[in-house]
């Protein structure tokens, strides 16, 4: 950016449980016109990853360019839960709050909801939402750290966050803003409003994405109608795969797995002017890298503990269509299960619960995969044909950053780990539990 041009205004939206297949230009057929223009007019990325194939992990490192096991939040939240996002941990709106941008937070938090972890005390100058999943108990409506309502209305969740944003963009032309909108939806229970309900011919849950849609569309009118447009960027991505209902888009896996179609989701990036439009990109991206993204755009000064997300602005910009990065694990709970690099895709840990063979009567637990499962994204990108014994030294090579990467997280992790190395399920058969007879 030019020396003397201000620092762009930035909008991510992010959706609950969104599949990688729930777009129309990711080849759904539900009808989402104002996402396939905006992926038109912009870049779209085909191998963009979440951080974590559920809830609260995934946003704790969208926030925080870390790993979740990074900082404090192996797991989903519940209301019982008195914790949240680790307090020493900086959040995107902390970062471009030192910048001098305005910040509010519409929609799903997840983070914490007591009022140390609010969105009000990391960085956010105005919040308006549900602090927690839609499923859980009370459903409570707040603005900033006040209830508004103690059981929020499914039904009108969607126009009333799409309310608030608008309203903001609107409050802050004149200066510099971050709007983060974390929708509650496609997170069950579903509900739209009357004026979409039944419209989709996809049932409920294609209704309540056409609103998402519509949603999409009214901050972009926003920002159009007050001259906004070519000083903004707006992302749109999704916090993890579909669950129940949802399309992984023909990957293998939904949420809480580690398979791609629990991690892998759609990212849409636009900026008139500034992003080239009309580019697909296979390039490896993750929900990490919009933080360093972020403050580089705005001139911020990073966060002072290391970062594993990266800059992504030559890609997103058009500067380069691939970059260099170090390999990306995958983590549920505290345990690590995969590790991604280019193509390839290690699978070294598994739940007991997603292994072939009878129900676990030891519990649920992470069972060291002997020998590790390789597959080559490229050419297999549901993860259905194992090519280890083909290409042992990729194995090794990528084990092998694992070992190296794993002293630089917190004891609980290496912990877990060495709990998954020692693991055996069946004598003479570690790792694998023993198929039932025909």
């Amino acid at each position: 950016m030019a020396a003397d041009a201000p620092p762009p205004n930035i909008v991510l939206i992010y959706c609950d449980d969104l599949g990688y297949g729930d777009l129309g230009c990711y080849g759904s057929s539900i009808s989402t016109p104002n996402l396939d223009r905006m992926a038109a007019q912009g870049v779209r990325f085909t191998n963009f990853y979440s951080a974590n194939p559920v809830c609260s992990p995934s946003r704790a490192a969208l926030l925080t360019g870390r790993y979740p096991t990074r900082v404090g939040v192996p797991r989903v939240f519940f209301p019982v839960d008195k914790l949240g996002l680790a307090q020493d941990e900086q959040t995107m709106a902390n970062v471009l709050k030192a910048r001098g941008y305005q910040t509010m937070c519409v929609g799903k938090w997840h983070l914490g909801h007591t009022p140390s972890y609010l969105p009000t005390a990391r960085g956010f100058d105005e919040y308006f939402g549900i602090p927690y999943s839609n499923d859980m108990n009370p459903r409570l409506m707040l603005k900033n750290a006040e209830t508004l309502e103690q059981t929020a209305a499914l039904e009108t969740i969607t126009p009333r966050y799409t309310e608030q944003a608008v309203g903001f963009i609107e409050r802050n032309k004149t200066k510099p803003f971050f709007l983060y909108m974390p929708h509650t939806y496609p997170h069950i229970p579903l509900a739209s409003s009357d004026r979409f309900r039944g419209k989709s011919e996809q049932g409920l849950y294609g209704d309540v994405v056409t609103e998402l849609d519509w949603s999409v569309g009214e901050i972009l009118a926003a920002l159009k109608k007050n001259g906004l447009e070519k000083n903004t960027l707006v992302v749109f991505s999704s916090d993890n795969g579909p669950w129940f209902q949802g399309s992984p888009g023909k990957l293998r896996g939904r949420k809480g797995q580690t398979y791609e179609g629990g991690v892998r989701v759609p990212f849409i990036a636009r900026w008139p002017g500034r992003i080239p439009g009309g580019r697909v990109l296979d390039a490896i991206g993750s929900t990490m890298d919009l933080l360093p993204t972020f403050a580089r755009l705005a001139g911020a000064t990073l966060p002072a503990k290391p970062l594993d997300g990266i800059d992504i602005w030559p890609l997103l910009s058009g500067q380069k269509k691939d970059h260099t990065r170090e390999a990306l694990l995958y983590f549920d709970n505290w345990d690590l299960q995969c590790v991604r690099l280019g193509n390839w895709k290690l699978h070294v840990g598994r739940y007991n619960s997603f292994i072939y063979g009878p129900p676990p009567a030891a519990g649920r637990f992470n069972l060291r995969l002997r020998p590790a499962e390789l597959y080559n994204l490229a050419t297999d990108p549901d993860e259905s044909f194992d090519v280890a014994a083909k290409h042992p030294e990729v194995v090794r090579d990528l084990e092998a950053r694992i070992a190296r990467a794993l002293p630089t997280f917190p004891e609980e992790v290496q912990k877990a780990w060495r709990e998954t190395e020692a693991r055996q399920t069946a004598p003479g058969e570690p790792g694998r539990l023993p198929r039932p007879k025909a």
